[in-house]
């Protein structure tokens, strides 16, 4: 594989150069620009394999940005991570819904930056986690920042359908369908025998991994037969009958 290229758009001078500086010692080709709009440009004439923005910047600010990213056959699977001082779970949901592959809240820590652009390249590569890539993923994060069950609350609210929701944890991929908001079948594909239901209670009580929700046809019976609520109280009291 090539000298990878990382397309870094941030307004503050010494933040971007604090940047480019760190990720051009782990061996990636870097550019920096000061705003969303030249950053766009620069993606079309050519394509980085990851991007860093930050949300408010001058011309285009960054949820444009990634909007017009995701809207563009050749950038749409361009890994982003968002950089910036908007730290609370709205602005966070806002940047996973938008696309974002991480979300990480200034100040933040140098290391922190590197271990997210590691973990955002090697799932974008083929055979690296990202199998689920073949279509443009509706929703994407880190899990590690926002929970699950908010994600999925959110769903269920939107009445979202045809939405296929993979996490990831130590090797384990459970994978759901999801229905007008409803979550109708459920899997371990390394575990077959376990029932929807059960795997569905597991996704729930994991904390960290990941999370890549697609755009795919949802067909069969609801095999799990309960809504979100119900299926939260059940993890609730299951967790306080485990604590006595």
């Amino acid at each position: 594989m090539g000298e990878q290229r990382i397309l870094i758009a941030e307004d503050d001078a010494w933040m971007l150069r604090m940047m480019t500086i760190v990720l051009e010692r782990r061996g990636f080709r870097v550019e920096g620009v000061t705003d969303g709009e030249t950053a766009f440009a620069r993606a079309i004439e050519e394509p980085p394999d990851l991007i860093i923005t930050d949300a408010l910047m001058p011309q285009l600010d960054g949820w444009t940005l990634i909007k017009r990213l995701r809207e563009n056959p050749e950038l749409a699977l361009v890994p982003v991570i968002f950089v910036s001082a908007l730290s609370s779970d709205d602005d966070r949901m806002r940047g996973f819904r938008l696309g974002a592959d991480a979300y990480i809240s200034k100040p933040f820590r140098f290391e922190e930056l590197d271990l997210r652009v590691t973990s955002a390249l090697r799932r974008a590569r083929p055979g690296g986690g990202g199998e689920l890539r073949a279509s443009r993923p509706m929703l994407r994060g880190d899990l590690d920042q926002i929970a699950v069950t908010t994600v999925l609350t959110l769903v269920e609210q939107e009445r979202k359908t045809g939405r296929r929701v993979a996490r990831r944890q130590s090797g384990v991929t459970i994978e759901l369908m999801v229905r007008e908001g409803r979550i109708v079948q459920a899997h371990r594909p390394d575990r077959p025998e376990v029932d929807d239901r059960a795997c569905v209670q597991e996704l729930l009580a994991w904390r960290g991994g990941e999370l890549e929700m697609i755009q795919c046809s949802v067909d069969g019976a609801d095999r799990v037969a309960a809504s979100m609520t119900q299926l939260l109280l059940e993890l609730a009291v299951a967790a306080d009958q485990a604590a006595r």
